[in-house]
Formats: C-alpha cells, sequence, structure tokens
C-alpha cells in the first residue's frame, strides 16, 4: 500500500501518552503535532525529559524505517554539529521501533528525541536564509557517504517523479490553476528529464522544508526532524525544496533577491555545477507544483485532515505564479542558469557604444564570439569548434582543469592583499627566483596584476637606479599601455609621434644600433636608464637575432650604466621550446625580467623578478605595492601554471612541435621564431590579413605582428601537438589556394 494512499493513524492522545511509557519508558501529557499521513505527539515530560512519538500509516515498510535511522545516526557520526533529531532504541537495546495496534491495523511505532524551537516563515532575515541552505549543504555533505538498500524506494513527493502528477492532476479544481501544473510538468519533461542523468545524486533527507526544522532565538537551525521523505535522488532537487519553503509567502519583489541568497548559503559548502544551475530553477517549480497537486488529491481522501495539509497551498500558488509571469527562463536565469548567448552583431553593437572608440577594434572581420574554452579549442556562441593557434594567454591551455581548480579553491578559501602575510604568494616569489639562471643575482620579486604594471615598475628600477630618462627598445616593440611604458611601445605610437627619450634600434643589427642609440640618448641629455628586449621580438615580427647580437647590445647598454630589461610578457613560460625563460637562449644575464599575459593562464596576475639592489634603490626613495599583486587566487593560479608546464613537458612539447610545425610552414613565406611562438612572413599586409580572416572562417585562430602587419603570427597554446599542426598546415592550403 502507497503511504500516500493509506489512512492515517487515530489514535488519542492518552493512547500515545500510554504508548510511550509501556514501550520507551517516557513519562508525560501527548500533544498531537500534525502530520501530513502519519501521527506525531509531543510528549512532554517537564524540562528536557520526554520525546516525539511518531506513528507510521499502514502503508509504512519496516525497511524505510531503518532507512531514516540509520539515514539519522549516519549524519550524527559524521557531522556531530549537525542538530538531528535522535531515533531512540526500545528499552534501551538495538531496536528503535515497534508495532501498535490501533483501530485499522498495526502500525510502526518510534521515539525521537526532543528538539527545542521555533518553525520559520517568510519573516526569515537574509543572514538566516543563509545559514539555513548552509546547514542543508552540511547535511547533504553528511548523507553522500550513506548507502541504504531501501533508498531507492518510489514517493511521488520525490522531484524526480514530477511527470507522475499528472495522474492526481484532476485533484485541482480550478481550471486556470490545472493548465499552471501542467505546465510545470511540461516543462520539467521537456528541460529536466534529459538532464536528470547528469546530476549529482546521493541519499537524501527529502524535505528540508521549515516546518521540519526548528530555530533558534537567532533564527540559526537548532534541530533537523523528519527524514520520513528520504531516499535517493538529485542533491539539487533536495536543496530545491528548501528554495520552495523559503520563497512561499515572500512579497513578489523579494522572491527572486532571497532565492539568490539561498544559493548563497548551500554554495558556501557545496558549488553548484553548470548543469544544476541549468534546472534549479524548473526543480524548485516542481517541488511548488508537487505541494499544491498532492494537497488537492490527499484533501479528496482525507477531508479532516485539510487544515494541515493545505497549510501552505495559497502561498505556494502565488509563487508559482509569479514563476510564471516571469517566465521559466527568466526565472531560470534568476536563479543562477547562464543566458542564451546574445547574436554575434548584437554583442559587437553593444560593445562599440560601451567600450569607446580608445579601444583596440576586434580581431577578425568576422568577430569571434566566444562562450567557453578547452585546451587549444574555443567554442563560438553557435557552438562551432576553433582551433586557437594565436592566444599565448592560455599558455597550458583554456580551462585547464588543475589551474582553474587552484583558482576555485583558493577563492573559497582566502582572497586579500599583500600586507597579510600567506603562503601562495612567498611560494611563487620562491619559485620564479629559484627558476631565474643559476648566478644571475635575480632574488627579489614583486607580484603585479599585468605586463604593463610589470614594466612600468621595471621602469621605475631602472630610472630609480640610473638618474636617467632614455630608454632603447627595438623599432616595433610592444611593453604595455600605462603612460610611461607606452613611450616605450612604438607599434602603438600614434603617426608622427617620436619621444625624444625612446631611441628605437632594429633587431636584425642589434650590436651596432645600440652603440648608435646610446649616442643619440647621451648627445640629447636624457641618457640610457634601460634597454627593454622583448626575448621573442614578438611585434617586430617574430625574429631570431644571432644570440652574439642580443649578447653584444646587452653589454653596451650595461658599459653605459643602463639597465636590461627582458621582457618575458609574451615569450615566457616555455615558449621558446628550449627553457622556462626566452632571455636565456640568449645566454644574456637580465638586471630585471617582467612577467605576465600566460603567467596565471588567464588569470590576472604579473611580475617583476630583479636584483635586491635595484629594489633597495627604488625603497631609499618611495614605496610600491600593489593592492591585488601576488592575492591568494593569482599566486595560487601561477603556482598552477609552472606545475603544469613541469608536469606534462611542454617547453619540450613547444619544441618538438614547433620545430615540426616551423617545417611544414615553409612553403607559404619566410618562416622564423623558436618552440610555438612563429611567424610567417608574406610580401604584404593585405595578403596577411586575407589569410588570417580565411583561415577564421575555416575555423582556425592566428593573429599578425610586424612594423608591416605583414606577418602571420602563430603563438598557440603549449599544449599544441602534431594533429593540431596538421590541422594548421591544411587550413593555410586551402587559405592560400
Amino acid at each position: 500500500m502507497n503511504v500516500l494512499e493509506a489512512p492515517p493513524p487515530r489514535f488519542t492522545a492518552d493512547e500515545v501518552a500510554a504508548i510511550a511509557a509501556r514501550l520507551f519508558g517516557v513519562q508525560g501529557v501527548a500533544t498531537e503535532l500534525g502530520s501530513e499521513r502519519d501521527q506525531t505527539f509531543l510528549i512532554d515530560g517537564g524540562a528536557d525529559r520526554g520525546g516525539v512519538i511518531k506513528i507510521s500509516n499502514l502503508g509504512e515498510q519496516a525497511e524505510v524505517l531503518d532507512l531514516e535511522t540509520q539515514a539519522i545516526l549516519h549524519v550524527a557520526r559524521v557531522d556531530p554539529g549537525l542538530p538531528v533529531a535522535r531515533p531512540q532504541p526500545i528499552d534501551g537495546g538495538d531496536s528503535y521501533h515497534a508495532t501498535v495496534d490501533g483501530p485499522d491495523g498495526r502500525h510502526f511505532v518510534r521515539l525521537f528525541e526532543r528538539m527545542h524551537g521555533h518553525n520559520g516563515g517568510p519573516e526569515l532575515p537574509d543572514d538566516a536564509v543563509g545559514d539555513f541552505t548552509a546547514t542543508l549543504a552540511r547535511l547533504n555533505l553528511a548523507l553522500r557517504s550513506f548507502f541504504h538498500p531501501a533508498a531507492g524506494r518510489r514517493l511521488l513527493w520525490d522531484v524526480a517523479n514530477t511527470a507522475e502528477l499528472r495522474a492526481v492532476l484532476s485533484s485541482i479544481a480550478d481550471a486556470d490553476r490545472r493548465r499552471l501544473v501542467a505546465a510545470v510538468i511540461d516543462r520539467f519533461e521537456e528541460q529536466v528529464l534529459p538532464r536528470w542523468p547528469h546530476l549529482r545524486a546521493h541519499i537524501v533527507h527529502g524535505d528540508f522544508n521549515l516546518d521540519n526544522i526548528f530555530l533558534d532565538e537567532a533564527e540559526r537551525v537548532a534541530g533537523i526532524v523528519d527524514f520520513g521523505d528520504s531516499g535517493h535522488t538529485a542533491q539539487a532537487a533536495d536543496f530545491a525544496i528548501a528554495v520552495a519553503s523559503i520563497l512561499r509567502g515572500r512579497p513578489d519583489d523579494d522572491v527572486f533577491r532571497v532565492a539568490r541568497i539561498a544559493v548563497d548559503g548551500y554554495a558556501r559548502h557545496i558549488p553548484f555545477e553548470r548543469v544544476e544551475r541549468e534546472v534549479l530553477g524548473d526543480l524548485v517549480s516542481a517541488r511548488l507544483a508537487a505541494i499544491v497537486a498532492i494537497s488537492a488529491w490527499r484533501v479528496e481522501r482525507y477531508p479532516e485532515n485539510a487544515e494541515y495539509i493545505q497549510a501552505w497551498d495559497e502561498d505556494s500558488w502565488h509563487a508559482l505564479e509569479v514563476f510564471a509571469d516571469a517566465g521559466f527562463d527568466a526565472m531560470s536565469r534568476e536563479l543562477g542558469a547562464a543566458p542564451p548567448p546574445e547574436t554575434t552583431a548584437a554583442l559587437a553593437r553593444r560593445r562599440r557604444r560601451l567600450l569607446g572608440a580608445a579601444l583596440t577594434d576586434l580581431t577578425y572581420a568576422d568577430p569571434v564570439h566566444v562562450v567557453r574554452g578547452e585546451g587549444v579549442w574555443l567554442f563560438d556562441a553557435d557552438e562551432n569548434r576553433l582551433l586557437d593557434a594565436y592566444n599565448n594567454v592560455p599558455v597550458v591551455g583554456h580551462c585547464h582543469p588543475r589551474v582553474t581548480e587552484a583558482v576555485v579553491r583558493q577563492t573559497r578559501t582566502l582572497n586579500t592583499h599583500a600586507r597579510y602575510l600567506y603562503e601562495p604568494l612567498i611560494e611563487l616569489a620562491e619559485r620564479l627566483v629559484a627558476s631565474m639562471p643559476e648566478g644571475s643575482g635575480l632574488d627579489t620579486v614583486m607580484l603585479v596584476n599585468s605586463g604593463s604594471e610589470a614594466n612600468e615598475l621595471a621602469w621605475r628600477l631602472a630610472t630609480s637606479a640610473t638618474g636617467r630618462r632614455g630608454a632603447i627598445v627595438t623599432e616595433h616593440a610592444y611593453h604595455g599601455v600605462t603612460a610611461a611604458v607606452s613611450d616605450l611601445s612604438p607599434e602603438e605610437w600614434p603617426p608622427g609621434y617620436r619621444p625624444a627619450t625612446t631611441a628605437l634600434v632594429s633587431p636584425l643589427d642589434l650590436a651596432a644600433e645600440t652603440a648608435r642609440a646610446i649616442a643619440q640618448l647621451d648627445a640629447n641629455g636624457a641618457g640610457v636608464a634601460a634597454m627593454f628586449f622583448d626575448s621573442g621580438f614578438t611585434s617586430d615580427g617574430i625574429q631570431t637575432p644571432p644570440a652574439d647580437q642580443v649578447a653584444e647590445a646587452v653589454r653596451l647598454a650595461h658599459t653605459a650604466g643602463a639597465v636590461f630589461v627582458a621582457d618575458e610578457v609574451q615569450a615566457g613560460h616555455g615558449r621558446c621550446g628550449e627553457q622556462l625563460w626566452a632571455f636565456a637562449t640568449y645566454g644574456v644575464a637580465p638586471d630585471v625580467v617582467t612577467l605576465g599575459k600566460p603567467m596565471g593562464n588567464g588569470y590576472p596576475v604579473a611580475a617583476v623578478i630583479a636584483r635586491s639592489e635595484l629594489f633597495d634603490e627604488l625603497a631609499a626613495k618611495t614605496r610600491v605595492f600593489s593592492t591585488f599583486g601576488g592575492n591568494p587566487v593569482a599566486a595560487s593560479a601561477a603556482l598552477a601554471v609552472l606545475d603544469v608546464i613541469a608536469d606534462e613537458r611542454l617547453i619540450a612539447n613547444a619544441g618538438r612541435v614547433g620545430g615540426r610545425l616551423r617545417a611544414l610552414l615553409k612553403p607559404f613565406g619566410d618562416v622564423r621564431g623558436r618552440g610555438l611562438l612563429i611567424g610567417v612572413e608574406l610580401s604584404d599586409a593585405a595578403s596577411a590579413e586575407q589569410i588570417v580572416d580565411a583561415l577564421r572562417v575555416d575555423g582556425i585562430l592566428i593573429g599578425r605582428t610586424g612594423r608591416d602587419g605583414n606577418v602571420l603570427k602563430i603563438r598557440p597554446p603549449l599544449v599544441f601537438g602534431d594533429a593540431h599542426a596538421d590541422l594548421l598546415v591544411r587550413g593555410l592550403e586551402r587559405a592560400f589556394s
């Protein structure tokens, strides 16, 4: 017999008091508490004596009662701080239930410890809402390691069985309301059931609502009772039951706000997965639909219990109507589901309107509207897969699981600024110092947020140490966007702009050009404070000057008293395929090394590594602090990147795959570069632009660089493999043909 169809027990208070005394040795007055399908009585023996007697209806089974009992005992062992009402054994033995004969037959009877407190309602304050769902998350964590063979029972209250509510729709008298519940069921079948197998599931409480929870004077959870609906179902469905309970009776304009606070409370302990957020709104609707549909059906059968059964009906109907007015999709988004992607054209228009004309244009004639990434792949709004052979920020691949987990784990634990002590920053600084060439003297680190900030700080170190104002950079270099560093970035100079304090050198004749630049800056009174080289000479067309030329240029700069800055923002982190830092392939000794773009695999983090005396010179004049520089999350991301590069042997991969790819690219133009930083020079910029756009249409992303914009820039994540290289080459063959 189904527990929802079996008649409730019919014992009097005096009979229950006698049962409590006879079976459990508990003396006291029995007061009925109300129940949907069972009978529940408080046995008040005064002070803390007594308990709660629960007499089950005739449809209950012994194995299900054992499920409830063992679940409670398991929770008490795993998380003793959770205030579950523990079952009391009979006569101090091992059995937790007995049987009693009633007017309709034999019933199971149990005694639970008495919990103190009050029930909450729509007046529950925000902080208590968060605590309520956080407690549910703890309960879910405690139960996820529990199993019982009876947990597979089918119960109409289980949200998984929402489609079965069709059988009781006829009990809803009002046609409009009947259609509303039918629409919820339709939506459940269309949107939730296909995703149900992907939802995390285990044995849950099954009825964590405000009627089954006692609150203390501070409105915090003080008691958890009634495991009568426990069973195996989706964890998110269990949460939806709690949310439905919290939202009933709320003002219309407060429903979604409070729902989000409930989501936040639960996520303190159990973050939601994407698929769970997609269906969460539908699960809440399904729970509300079950409340009103089962209520109508039960009242038809047991009108004498109508007051208890229908206690929350009107509030539940109203909440359903609020959801319906908002629209099911909008409701899901309010609770955290991602909205569908906007059209690319509309998004591009919004970008132009909101971000202004000064922002660099989008890369391709057909803009790339990306919604997710994985490894070497990006996926656009239409779920087309794009081979990313251009972006050096995700150096270990888009959304690498170890980096994303490091970010998420640290975000959940702590994120603050560097005026406090915490391990990740110090560990990262030690790792970076240890990665520098032995005997280099590069022993001091400062963490900032971007390559521009890193080069800005490097410039401050140089000017502070030398007292000079002049800089030497390559003729089409890019080092950043700050006011000072933009003067060191001729790639970004407007036509006709050339600061007198910046001298340009060609990467094709570095030694002679550096001697000339030093003389030029000395002659105009600026002197040489620093020489900045991008170790991959990326913006200059990805040049690879001879090592002796680079070494001689550095020697000349040092002789002139200048600070040499190796800018590893584009070429570092193993991209050269030989060593972690590209400057080391030239055998030169920088005074300062700057890191940026790939350092956090997309999380903003950058660094300056220098000799301590340079920082001491600056400290004698001023102090430097970056609020977010080296924050625990950024440092954790950077550490994870270094670990992945080492564990997956990505430097060797970059060298091997890059060497093979350069050989395959020779038919297309003048090929140069190291590792997976490769340039292919074409005859003119128009041809290069055509090729880049043709590849983009073909699902392959590369860029352009060089003073004339005629060099194809190939700079993929270091997880790029031979198969990806072959796809790129075949794409180029199609583009050129």
